[in-house]
C-alpha cells in the first residue's frame, strides 16, 4: 500500500488536509444566551474506572473497549456501572416505591435561577435550617441551591469522605419544601447526613453497613446514633416526593461560582423506568 493510499485509509480516505487539528476541536467557543454573553462552569466531578462509589454499592464500574483505531479506526467502549456514581441525580423512585422514574420527571425542574451558597462544615456536622436562612445571597423560592461545605475537597475513595463528612437530614429538608425551591444540589457523599444512611441505619431488618461507626460515634459524642439520627435518609425522602431533584458529589469548578446567583442546569437522561442518572451540572453567569 502506497503511502498516499495508506494516509488517506487513515482519515476515512479523506486528504489530511481537510481534518481540523486537536486545537480548534479543543477551543472554547463564545456562549450567548438570549444574546446576553455567559461564562459556563462545570460542576461535576470526573467519571472513570478509579471513580470512588459509595460503600453501600461498591460495585466496580466495567469498561470494556469494543472497537479500536488499530483495529476498527474507531474507538467504541462499553461502560457497566450503576446510575449512582460521581455527580448524579436520583428519581423519587429510588426510595419510595409508586413514584415517578427519571424519565417521567418534567425538565422544567432541572434548569433555572439558581444561587451557589458557602455553608462550611466540619466532621459529622449538621447542615441546619438556621444555616439556610443565613445563607448568602438568600435562597429564594423557586432556586435551584447548590450548597458548598467545602467536602468536594476531599472527593476521593476514602472513608472520611464517605462516613464522616456533614450532611443535610429532616429538618433541612422540610425548609427547602417550604421554602418551595426546585432543587438542591451538595457538594457530599449523599442527600442525607451519612449517619442517616443505610451506612447506619437498619432498614427494612438489614444490619447496619458500617456498624463500626455506631460505637465510634458515642465515643466521639457521648451521645446514641439513633437519637440524633433517628430516621433513614429522611431528607432524600422529603425532598425527592416533593418534587424537588437532588443532586450528589457535585464538585469540578465549584469554588468559582460560590457565593454567586446563576442560573444552573443539570439534565438526566431520558432513562425509562430509571432510578436516577449521571448528570453535567453547568453554573451560568452573565459575563458583566
Amino acid at each position: 500500500m502506497s503511502e498516499d493510499i495508506l494516509e488517506r485509509y487513515l482519515h476515512g480516505f479523506l486528504d489530511k488536509s481537510a481534518l481540523g487539528s486537536v486545537e480548534e476541536a479543543l477551543k472554547k467557543p463564545v456562549v450567548k444566551i438570549f444574546g446576553k454573553e455567559v461564562a459556563v462552569f462545570d460542576l461535576t466531578q470526573p467519571f472513570g474506572p478509579t471513580t470512588p462509589t459509595w460503600p453501600y454499592a461498591a460495585e466496580n464500574i466495567d469498561v470494556i473497549r469494543l472497537r479500536s483505531h488499530a483495529k476498527d479506526r474507531v474507538l467504541a467502549q462499553k461502560i457497566s456501572h450503576t446510575m449512582h456514581f460521581a455527580t448524579h441525580m436520583d428519581a423519587p423512585i429510588h426510595v419510595e416505591e409508586g413514584y415517578p422514574t427519571i424519565d417521567q420527571m418534567p425538565l422544567e425542574r432541572y434548569i433555572g435561577d439558581g444561587v451557589v451558597v458557602s455553608i462550611p462544615k466540619k466532621e459529622w456536622e449538621v447542615i441546619t435550617p438556621e444555616d439556610l436562612e443565613k445563607a448568602e445571597p438568600s435562597i429564594e423560592e423557586g432556586d435551584i441551591v447548590i450548597i458548598n461545605s467545602g467536602w468536594h475537597h476531599y472527593y476521593g475513595d476514602s472513608a472520611r469522605y464517605f462516613c464522616f463528612a456533614p450532611g443535610l437530614y429532616k429538618e433541612a429538608a422540610e425548609w427547602f419544601v417550604k421554602k418551595k425551591v426546585k432543587g438542591v444540589g451538595v457538594d457530599l457523599q449523599a442527600m442525607d447526613h451519612p449517619l442517616g444512611t443505610r451506612l447506619v441505619q437498619t432498614a427494612g431488618g438489614y444490619p447496619p453497613l458500617a456498624p463500626w461507626l455506631i460505637e465510634l460515634y458515642k465515643k466521639k459524642t457521648g451521645r446514641d446514633v439513633y437519637e440524633d439520627f433517628p430516621y433513614w435518609e429522611p431528607c432524600h425522602r422529603i425532598l425527592y416526593t416533593h418534587g424537588i431533584f437532588g443532586i450528589e458529589n457535585v464538585g469540578g469548578e465549584l469554588d468559582k461560582v460560590t457565593g454567586k446567583r446563576c442560573v444552573i442546569a443539570a439534565f438526566p437522561l431520558k432513562w425509562i423506568g430509571g432510578d436516577g442518572s449521571m448528570v453535567r451540572v453547568v453554573a451560568i453567569v452573565e459575563k458583566k
